[in-house]
């Protein structure tokens, strides 16, 4: 029995540049999805401007907002001075390095921005910021 050789003319080619095009654009795609995904979502306030401000993304933040009538929110749920302690423990017992943003309207009084942020002292968070707007020039 005779055994016939069978040869390939053509070789297969592996064309690697649309592999790293796809690759790329991949990349792109979620470095510009994950920036959208991180940003705090928080009622809007008019915050005071500051020309030292730094923004600060990070996915362990809790946001506590002062309205201008004196309304104390926790994330976005309205509860008064008095109850803020127990959430504010309950948020660092589930997650011990959670960082609280202080958010005052900027014709809120001082007294109820002091009074959230002693509420926040006594109960315990280490880690609070308070936000401002950066000052345009």
């Amino acid at each position: 029995m005779k055994r016939r050789n069978f040869r390939i003319e053509k070789e297969p080619l592996l064309m690697i540049v649309p592999m790293i095009d796809i690759m790329f654009f991949l990349l792109v795609f979620f470095m510009v999805s994950t920036v959208y995904m991180v940003q705090l979502h928080t009622i809007p306030v008019n915050l005071p401007e500051t020309s030292g401000a730094v923004r600060q993304e990070k996915p362990n933040l809790v946001s506590i907002t002062v309205m201008e009538d004196g309304t104390v929110l926790y994330e976005k749920d309205t509860i008064p001075l008095t109850e803020m302690k127990e959430w504010i423990q309950g948020s660092l017992q589930s997650n011990p390095e959670v960082i609280f943003v202080l958010r005052g309207d900027k014709k809120a009084t001082y007294d109820t921005i002091v009074a959230a942020l002693d509420v926040l002292k006594n109960a315990g968070a280490h880690k609070i910021s308070i936000a401002t707007e950066m000052k345009v020039r």
